[in-house]
């Protein structure tokens, strides 16, 4: 890479960045966080609003409720604010005003608010609420509470939560990078230069997630957040990568440029290996039947190719332009001579007793997964998945203290007229169904629209359970409503995780496979991920509970298992390619040590990033994909797989020329590491190369 090679990759990165930072800015025209349509197509949730567009014109919205209460009885200065308040809401709503509603023990009243389909898409429905809010609060009655709730409130505080995160995130995660790249490079101008690739990354990805969005993924403000936590992650990751291999041969070639050629042989191949991997499993998670799920792979996979595009031309680039100097105070100068390193007592110690080792390492995360045992998953809604509560969740808590439950949110049930009258008896027959009817027909008369109103919570599991027998009562006609929704949400969460789990583990096995020419060593690789995989679950629960989480949602786990087993596998190509490269696992052990070390901290430090959201999903899901991934560092890469590797010898490269082969000792196949430029080929006996990876 000369100065005319770089002056053109600097160039197109500047035309690049320009077109994709112009297209990021429209990012927020393709995202949807309608859940409707998250939803699988065949949900019986999803086919009520296919229904209510098409044959309720103006009825697929969503109500904003003002819910009125006074613990000692509504007073006349209370019901004159309500009808105040239902002049405002008319001039912001899209409709007319139901209401006021009293309930039954006159303490609370109702204010139920249109929120057209339109504004709800659009966005407009944070400042619909938000403008509800102040209206409703201001000239209050002292003693008198209101809250705004209902389905349109629901969806401007989750928007909120979610938005909230974006721009907090990406400076923690920005902090991150700098403080673990300093503390690694121990230099105050390096961290700058992969800080402004991965930022160049971020604006990349940002505008082809842009471009996903357009070419029809659903794109949320949850896969959004993900996206800049990979960005960020993976991008440091290959950063350190790269860096790490140039310094070292800095201190062997005088010519930067020369260096960072070899560099870049050397580390490209891993790290097309790690992203390949990644966005394998990625895009499997097209084959989800939740909308959102399937959305986020082509996201990933986004974020995955921008990452590996910066980190591999353009901070390549800035590196040898910018000269060794960045390296300052420890600036790299080459040495003929190259001390080697000394074995840590770690590796002697599994070298030694590497079937004890592996054997006893493997107990203890078979002993940390046990803490799955205290799972319970389930879909987060409602409160649930907030660390604070919306104004939203209190209101319908307040509401249901004195109306049915399912007041603000009815189940909405869908059938032919002609059984309208049935299908109502059915419903009001119905256990843990507080009334339902009257029929509405549809203005073609095509269809009948029961309102049924539930006992309890529409995001309770009760709910949930009520919406299943309504089904079955009525015969399994169309049903709708938030409580159908979710029911049929969790259903749909669940057959992901059964079905993308064991996908995943195939496709990675097969990349292995290909990648090592080998059918038992992807085989031991990979039940490595898995086990690292459990025992990070069985922590993470312990540490979800002790936070006060203790639901999880069946999406945590789903996303959770692709990040830890393609992010864990990364660690491991990393050791086994600079393994066949150097000529023996011991000696890339301690070449790869500190480099994986810095890169687990910054990938499980960016995943706890997460945790600074409102969202509990998210953090959840930050904490899991920490913990494996710190497990995947500091266990399973430097104990279990190398002892386990040492146990098995060479028929671990089964059915490849490998496991034929012999070396000084059974398992050993150390061919002397190709010698650089002013550097002397050390001897291989000398190198600690004695584990059975290929040369």
């Amino acid at each position: 890479m000369r100065g005319r090679r770089v002056g053109a990759v600097l160039a197109i990165w500047v035309v690049l960045f320009g077109l994709f930072g112009w297209l990021a800015g429209r990012i927020g025209d393709v995202q949807d966080n309608d859940e409707t349509n998250w939803m699988p197509a065949n949900a019986g949730s999803t086919r009520a609003v296919t229904v209510e567009r098409a044959a309720f014109p103006g009825g697929d919205g969503a109500p904003l409720v003002a819910v009125y209460v006074r613990d000692d009885g509504l007073t006349p200065a209370d019901l004159a604010a309500v009808d105040r308040d239902r002049a405002g809401l008319a001039a912001i709503g899209d409709g007319p005003v139901a209401g006021p509603a009293e309930s039954a023990d006159r303490r609370a009243v109702t204010l139920t608010v249109p929120v057209n389909r339109s504004r709800l898409d659009s966005g407009e429905v944070d400042a619909v609420v938000a403008r509800a809010r102040a209206l409703v609060a201001d000239g209050l009655p002292a003693g008198l509470t209101v809250q705004v709730t209902g389905a349109a409130a629901s969806r401007a505080d989750a928007a909120a939560a979610n938005g909230q995160a974006d721009g907090a995130l990406t400076l923690a995660a920005a902090g991150v990078v700098v403080l673990v790249l300093l503390f690694t490079y121990r230099s105050p101008l390096l961290p700058l230069v992969p800080l402004a690739c991965v930022g160049v990354a971020v604006a990349v990805a940002q505008g082809g997630v842009y471009l996903a969005g357009r070419a029809g993924a659903v794109v949320s403000g949850s896969s959004f957040i993900l996206m800049i936590v990979l960005v960020f992650g993976l991008g440091t990751d290959y950063a350190l990568l790269l860096i790490s291999r140039y310094r070292e041969e800095l201190r062997a070639e005088p010519d930067r440029y020369a260096a960072m050629a070899r560099a870049l042989r050397r580390t490209a191949p891993t790290v097309l290996a790690a992203a390949g991997t990644m966005g394998l499993a990625s895009l499997a998670l097209g084959a989800a039947s939740m909308n959102s799920t399937r959305g986020l792979g082509p996201v990933a996979a986004v974020a995955v190719v921008a990452a590996l595009a910066v980190m591999t031309t353009l901070l390549p680039a800035l590196l040898v332009l910018l000269g060794r100097w960045i390296f300052w105070p420890r600036i790299p100068r080459p040495d003929p001579v190259p001390s080697a390193p000394s074995a840590p007592r770690k590796r002697r110690a599994v070298e030694r007793r590497p079937r004890r080792t592996w054997v006893l390492t493997a107990a203890l995360l078979l002993v940390a997964s046990l803490g799955s045992v205290f799972l319970r998953l389930g879909g987060l809604a409602g409160g649930d998945n907030f660390t604070r509560e919306p104004e939203s969740v209190t209101g319908q808590r307040l509401l249901a203290g004195h109306f049915p439950a399912g007041a603000a949110a009815p189940a909405l049930l869908y059938g032919a007229p002609a059984d309208a009258v049935r299908l109502t008896a059915a419903a009001r027959s119905t256990p843990g169904v507080a009334g339902a009817g009257p029929a509405e027909l549809a203005p073609d008369g095509s269809w009948a629209r029961i309102p049924v109103v539930l006992a309890d919570p529409p995001t309770s599991t009760a709910a949930q359970r009520t919406v299943e027998r309504l089904r079955s009562a009525t015969g399994d006609p169309i049903v709708g409503g938030t409580a159908a929704a979710l029911l049929d949400q969790n259903r749909a969460m669940n057959r992901d995780l059964l079905v993308l789990v064991p996908l995943i583990s195939v496709l990675v096995a097969l990349a292995l496979g290909a990648m090592l020419r080998a059918v038992l060593a992807p085989l031991l690789l990979l039940g490595c991920a898995l086990l690292s995989a459990a025992a990070a679950l069985g922590l993470g629960t312990l540490v979800f509970h002790a936070l006060g989480f203790p639901r999880t949602d069946p999406t945590v786990l789903t996303l959770g298992f692709v990040f830890l087993v393609a992010l864990g596998v990364d660690y491991t190509i990393f050791l086994v390619l600079r393994a066949r490269q150097d000529g023996g696992l011991a000696r890339a052990l301690d070449a790869t040590g500190g480099v994986i070390t810095s890169a687990a901290l910054v990938l499980a430090a960016t995943f706890l990033v997460l945790t600074i959201t409102p969202v509990v999903l998210n953090i959840q899901l930050g904490l899991l994909v920490a913990i494996g991934v710190l497990l995947d560092a500091f266990v399973v890469r430097t104990v279990l797989v190398p002892a386990a590797a040492i146990d098995a010898g060479p028929r671990l490269w089964w059915p490849g020329r490998l496991s034929r082969e012999s070396a000084d000792r059974p398992g050993t196949r150390t061919p002397p590491a190709e010698p650089g430029p002013g550097r002397a080929a050390s001897s291989s006996r000398g190198s600690g190369g004695s584990a059975p990876w290929p040369g």
